[in-house]
């Protein structure tokens, strides 16, 4: 019932760059000390610290009757904005627009749709319209998935073999942290992010840099635009935003295009075939009500949708929850 007010307590202290501050200070940091280098009260700051530090987010330290803090190697690790593998972009993600969105979750199960228009005023006719409703908001969205795939995008590349293919189009690459993961682990191949023109242009001035020589790009809408033949199409965190026609929309063009022999690689988190859990994922799904059109799926649901437009030989790797499946 209270897990929001221990959300909120992580949001409020990344935003006010508390783990920041400890992080860039060479020993431990007195409650006056934090308020002043994040501009907060002192009687608000102490009682974050408190917080902070029944989570376990934060060490204290006392010295002739005064507490001093520092950060636990999990806030330095993945709640400081320097780090290689930060989720502090997620975070804001999460406190700035999931959680408006979760504010009408009633409504959302209700009405059976997202709720944009009440949280944002925008209308969700087009979804990603809504999505990347200002540059912004798109530059958020590409920041928390290239947050994501820094931490586990190692893992979902090497789950399955996919040296085989050297030509790879990863629809919907959004930062192109994905397909950074994909030439690291596979030196051979090449990877084209394909996406909307305006992602595209964002990603090559915030994320792919010239030294990325073999990533490309391809600019379209994967509804509606030929997509560029390869050996691979990956599609990450892609189908879980759409209804089960619209997937298959989407997987037939990519079965027309993919070339004899070539596979089509989900990456997607999966429900027990008894929608019994995982709940992380249950509540995923829930999240899918609030913002997208879609929802998460079994390993069956999958490859049901991917049988129903010819592939065949389906395989998933349950312990990191992917499924792979070759034409």
């Amino acid at each position: 019932m209270e897990g929001f007010l221990i959300s909120k307590t992580v949001f409020s202290s990344c935003e006010l760059g508390v783990f920041d501050v400890l992080l860039a200070s060479e020993r431990p940091l007195s409650a006056e000390e934090i308020s002043q280098a994040i501009g907060a009260s002192l009687d608000g700051t102490q009682r974050l610290l408190s917080a902070c530090t029944g989570l376990q987010l934060l060490n204290t330290h006392q010295d002739k009757g005064r507490v001093f803090y520092s950060n636990t190697e999990q806030a330095s690790v993945y709640l400081t904005r320097s780090s290689p593998v930060s989720l502090y972009q997620s975070i804001q993600y999460s406190s700035r627009t999931i959680y408006l969105c979760w504010h009408y979750l009633t409504d959302a199960v209700r009405e059976g749709r997202n709720q944009y228009e009440k949280a944002f005023g925008v209308t969700s006719n087009d979804l990603f319209q809504a999505l990347y409703r200002s540059d912004e908001e798109m530059l958020k969205f590409m920041q928390l998935m290239n947050s994501i795939w820094n931490i586990c995008g190692k893992d979902v590349v090497t789950a399955f073999d996919l040296s085989p293919f050297k030509i790879i189009c990863d629809l919907g690459g959004c930062s192109g942290a994905l397909a950074k993961q994909c030439t690291s682990a596979y030196p051979e191949c090449r990877v084209t992010i394909f996406d909307l023109p305006k992602v595209v242009h964002t990603s090559r001035e915030h994320f792919v840099t010239e030294a990325d020589q073999r990533i490309s790009f391809h600019e379209g809408d994967f509804f509606k635009d030929p997509l560029p033949k390869a050996d691979l199409y990956i599609l990450a965190r892609i189908l879980h935003d759409w209804t089960d026609e619209r997937c298959i929309e989407l997987l037939s063009r990519v079965y027309k295009a993919c070339k004899p022999g070539g596979a089509v690689f989900l990456v997607e988190a999966l429900l027990h075939e008894d929608g019994s859990g995982p709940v992380t994922v249950q509540l995923y799904s829930l999240n899918m009500l609030v913002q997208t059109e879609g929802k998460e799926r079994t390993a069956a649901q999958y490859a049901a949708l991917l049988a129903a437009v010819g592939f065949t030989d389906i395989q998933h790797h349950q312990q990191i929850r992917l499924l792979v499946c070759q034409d």
